[in-house]
């Protein structure tokens, strides 16, 4: 069944009652995906193959990717999901919309860091003054962020941080190292996560603070994943020093504004979209080499599990539209964004393993290959999407998460 076919259906709820649920797009909401689609079709070259993941990964796609974020900014749309004062219009079923239309033909330019992430979190924690100072940078398109949470011995335990902000009177002094801060060699500004009180509590004494990239003492080296791709970096801060009034929100009180970010990383569609621009191609390819004739036994299997795939990938977009419906009524999606994150992650794999065993040792060939099928896309998704399952936070987390928070499972050691 697709949200398109405008159905209303019966969902058995945790409580077992029957509630309807209205899988359907308002008038206005469909149109808003039209107006997408015509920018799209508009502003992408004829020959558009599409970045992976929407991620620029030189100098000349960055180029291209901020080009789209001022168009995105200038529409009106980047920040569609924000409220009306600070440029938005409290609509995250629209924001919902564009990264889809967006990341289903992998173009650049949604600033998810900056958008998603960081905004919302300052709407909603930082000070008047943080947000008059940086809110419109990122509206307008101008500001880049990243994200300094992990560390090479905190990961899904990240409440180890070791990284230190020291009060030193007047300013913080940061020391430590981040890992997997995306973007952070093309990055304005970073906000990152350091320990403030050590005496405490390892989720406590933990504080958020904004880093301007510039500052001195910040290194930073790039890293290179199996596909061959650079969108992460290793940022090193020795001895930088920040303002005091770069703190966001309470000290100590970092950890809670954490899980808040993590969880409008963790809703979002854009592994669906990912899946599905790959699932789409498979489906093209295996058409194409059937030329229309009736599918052999092999070749049947391989339908039926095209089938099943397609399945799963429309489960997926219900798991993020009910994120975002609930968003838009003003509830919390609690424990449901990382059931949409699980789903989505999981979903990346299951089309890449496939893709993979329809392609045979042509799948082994890279892109750019002479002899690559569908340019090297289905093993590019294959290689990169191992780490889906691990990057902000790994699935064996977000089920624990599902447990507890969901269905009120308590956690035995």
């Amino acid at each position: 069944m697709r949200v398109e076919d405008k159905q209303v259906v019966n969902v058995v709820c945790p409580s077992n009652k029957v509630k309807n649920m209205d899988l359907r797009f308002s008038p206005e909401e469909e149109y808003f995906r039209r107006e997408v689609q015509d920018f799209l079709a508009k502003e992408l070259p004829r020959d558009w193959e599409g970045y992976y993941l929407g991620e620029a990964n030189s100098d000349e796609e960055w180029a291209f990717s901020r080009s789209i974020t001022k168009k995105l900014a200038n529409r009106g749309w980047l920040v569609i999901g924000w409220p009306e004062v600070w440029g938005g219009l409290n609509d995250p079923m629209k924001r919902l919309i564009l990264m889809e239309e967006m990341f289903l033909h992998e173009v650049p330019g949604f600033d998810i860091v900056g958008v998603t992430m960081f905004g919302p979190i300052l709407i909603e924690h930082g000070s008047d003054a943080q947000k008059q100072q940086h809110l419109p940078g990122i509206a307008h398109g101008e500001v880049v962020w990243c994200q300094g949470f992990s560390e090479p011995e905190a990961g899904s335990d990240l409440a180890s941080l070791r990284t230190t902000c020291t009060d030193k009177g007047d300013h913080w002094v940061i020391n430590g190292q981040k890992l997997w801060t995306s973007n952070s060699n093309r990055a304005d500004w970073i906000f990152l996560l350091a320990r403030t009180n050590p005496n405490l509590p390892k989720h406590r004494g933990i504080s958020l603070i904004m880093v301007d990239m510039k500052t001195p003492g910040i290194t930073i080296r790039p890293l290179v994943t199996m596909g061959e791709r650079t969108p992460f970096c290793e940022v090193f801060l020795d001895n930088v020093s920040v303002p005091k009034d770069n703190l966001v929100g309470e000290i100590n009180k970092g950890w809670n504004i954490a899980t808040d970010t993590l969880g409008f990383e963790r809703s979002s569609i854009h592994r669906m979209g990912s899946a599905l621009s790959c699932l789409n191609r498979l489906i093209c390819y295996v058409r194409e080499k059937g030329n229309g004739k009736r599918p052999s036994g092999r070749e049947q299997l391989v339908w039926n599990k095209l089938a099943e795939l397609s399945i799963e990938a429309e489960i997926g977009r219900l798991f993020a539209y009910r994120v975002a419906s609930m968003q838009k009524k003003g509830l919390s999606a609690g424990y449901l964004t990382s059931t949409s994150r699980l789903f989505g992650a999981e979903l990346q794999q299951h089309v890449a393993q496939v893709g993979m065993g329809i392609l045979g040792l042509y799948g082994q060939l890279e892109p750019g290959s002479k002899r690559s099928v569908l340019g090297g896309k289905i093993t590019l998704e294959y290689l990169v999407s191992i780490a889906a399952t691990i990057a902000a936070g790994t699935s064996e987390m977000q089920r624990n998460i599902i447990a507890t928070r969901g269905l009120g499972m308590i956690e035995t050691r």
